[in-house]
């Protein structure tokens, strides 16, 4: 039989898309059984949330890959390319390895249902990762938890990271439905870190990590990041550890309690296995070695400088008020132009409100993917807000170009709304970029 192509292999994938989104295990542990169970060849750390669990996965697998540990990231979405969503020691998986992959996938893909395209894509994560033999592979949920096609591994120890509404279709309406949902990958007797701060969401926690005899750790009670008094660094008082001067990898004062779980994470990890092996010692130094390298696009990436371009994925209503928060801090009197593109299941309205009064003008564009909210819309609920031009440019690379040409040196140009629409934007940005290299 002959290969596929890459290109074709990836047109397969994404028409999987449109089968929607399944909320049960038994189709990838069909076929995961039907591949000799690669998730159970290597040691594995799961992670949930809200918002964060990229950023954090990243520390944790940066931490453990300094350690010297061969180590696998599995995320998702991707931003501009799907190769984006498995990694090994910061190296995405080649063209030729996706198509492997979902050959093999594929052909193990023969139950009742054919599987969907995050439980292929997971699947073949997996599958690379046992092929390629790693240590250790830090997992991150795509939606939810308890149902979501990673929830088939036996990690090492959970993270959970914080918690907003959403997807309520699928994950509930509430705090506590969510928490529920997300404290569905707690497992007996593993351990899990966690940054949720409401009162109900951390209940429902607290009686899932009973019912299991998981030890629960709470982000600000058992474990802590401060800034340090009048320099760019932050403290942790940890479980165990006490490690200073650490500087955070990436923009944002969000990032510290990301930061945190991280290190609780590797705290409850090394202290396991610091017995079997001499590379779990979590020093200081090891920790800031990890750090140094650890690298997360597409939120609050600075892409540009003269004017200040930043890129956030900033798709829900808590990741907003974060991005906000940091315009806030970095403006003083530099003018901001928004290019902003939400999905149409996102509450705009309370986004919108969010960001819009900091911008000088905002320019309402789209994604190319089939959910994207009309511009329309969009520009509607930004001029009830504000007083400043919004104009509409629906190609998202063509309103990039517009920002930029139309602001100062000085100016700040954040493009933001949707991880969708950051990855058509950083397509630009990287294309531009191997240009300049090539012309010179």
């Amino acid at each position: 039989m002959t290969k596929i192509s890459y290109q074709e292999c990836l047109k397969t994938i994404y028409k999987l898309g449109r089968f929607g989104i399944k909320l049960e295990l038994d189709a990838i542990k069909d076929i995961l059984f039907r591949l000799d169970n690669p998730h159970k060849k290597f040691k594995t750390v799961h992670v949930a949330g809200t918002n964060g669990k990229g950023s954090t996965a990243t520390y944790i697998a940066s931490i453990l890959q300094a350690a010297g540990f061969k180590t696998g990231v599995y995320t998702s979405p991707h931003l501009v390319r799907f190769n984006e969503r498995i990694t090994i020691n910061g190296k995405e998986i080649s063209d030729d390895e996706v198509v492997n992959a979902y050959e093999a996938v594929h052909a193990a893909d023969t139950g009742k249902r054919s599987a969907t395209y995050f439980e292929i894509a997971t699947a073949m994560g997996f599958y690379y990762f046992a092929k390629e033999t790693v240590d250790w592979a830090v997992i991150e949920t795509g939606m939810g938890g308890r149902f979501d096609a990673t929830n088939v591994i036996i990690p090492e120890t959970c993270v959970i990271t914080n918690l907003s509404i959403e997807h309520t279709e699928y994950l509930g309406k509430t705090i506590r439905a969510l928490a529920w949902e997300k404290g569905g990958i707690i497992k007996p007797y593993v351990p899990v870190v966690t940054a949720v701060s409401q009162p109900s969401g951390r209940g429902v926690l607290e009686n899932i990590a009973k019912d299991k005899s998981a030890g629960l750790f709470f982000y600000k009670k058992n474990f802590s990041m401060k800034k340090t008094q009048g320099k760019d660094t932050c403290t942790y008082d940890g479980l165990e550890n006490h490690f200073v001067r650490l500087k955070k990898p990436l923009p944002g004062e969000h990032q510290k309690e990301n930061l945190g779980l991280a290190l609780a994470a590797c705290e409850l990890i090394f202290k396991k296995h610091k017995t079997t092996d001499p590379r779990y010692g979590l020093t200081e130094t090891l920790v800031k070695e990890g750090l140094s390298k650890a690298w997360w696009p597409g939120r609050l990436e600075h892409v540009m400088e003269s004017p200040l371009v930043i890129l956030d994925g900033a798709h829900n209503l808590h990741a907003v008020k974060v991005l906000g928060k940091y315009l806030t801090s970095i403006l003083k009197k530099r003018k901001l132009t928004l290019v902003l593109g939400i999905l149409n299941d996102k509450p705009y309205k309370k986004m919108l409100e969010h960001l819009v009064p900091l911008a000088g003008q905002v320019i309402i564009t789209k994604a190319k993917i089939d959910r994207s909210l009309d511009p329309s819309i969009l520009k509607t609920e930004a001029e009830r807000i504000t007083q400043r031009p919004v104009i509409i440019i629906e190609d998202v690379k063509a309103a990039v170009t517009h920002a930029v040409t139309a602001s100062n040196d000085t100016d700040v140009v954040c493009v933001a709304g949707s991880l969708y629409v950051v990855g058509e934007a950083k397509e630009k940005f990287d294309i531009d970029l191997d240009q300049s290299k090539n012309f010179h």
